[in-house]
């Protein structure tokens, strides 16, 4: 069994560079949500932030999906905030997306969705959050 390991900061770095559209599972239309901060300075810093929340219309502007297979355009990262014992299904869906990146939020780990996601050929990082480690590069 492979252990959950993540790419150099610069290879995040680069990730970030590269990425223009962040599918956000679990994106809650709650202001005062981690996850609705976190995708608010994500989408001032230029990405487009893809709503993936069935119980939401809409949030930051965007019109949100239900699921990952909703989603018609291309995207680069699949970033989750939802709780660990939801990543493995989350991490099957994002294997069938067009994504590079399977990216989960601080204190989201899973070794069973790690291995989905890294044998489906994603770039995978684990219990990091993406504002911070956009804020490094």
């Amino acid at each position: 069994m492979e252990t959950i390991s993540n790419p150099s900061k610069e290879e995040i770095g680069e990730i970030l560079k590269g990425a223009k559209r962040i599918a956000v599972v679990g994106l809650s239309d709650n202001p005062e949500r981690t996850s609705h901060e976190v995708s608010k300075v994500m989408q001032e810093a230029g990405y487009k932030i893809i709503p993936v929340n069935p119980t939401v219309d809409e949030v930051l502007g965007e019109k949100a999906v239900s699921s990952l297979s909703d989603i018609e355009e291309p995207i680069d990262i699949v970033n989750v905030f939802r709780r660990s014992e939801f990543v493995p299904a989350i991490a099957e869906e994002a294997a069938q997306t067009d994504a590079n990146v399977f990216w989960t939020q601080l204190g989201v780990v899973s070794k069973e969705g790690f291995e989905i996601a890294k044998n489906s050929g994603k770039t995978v990082v684990m219990d990091r959050c993406i504002k911070v480690e956009h804020s490094l590069i």
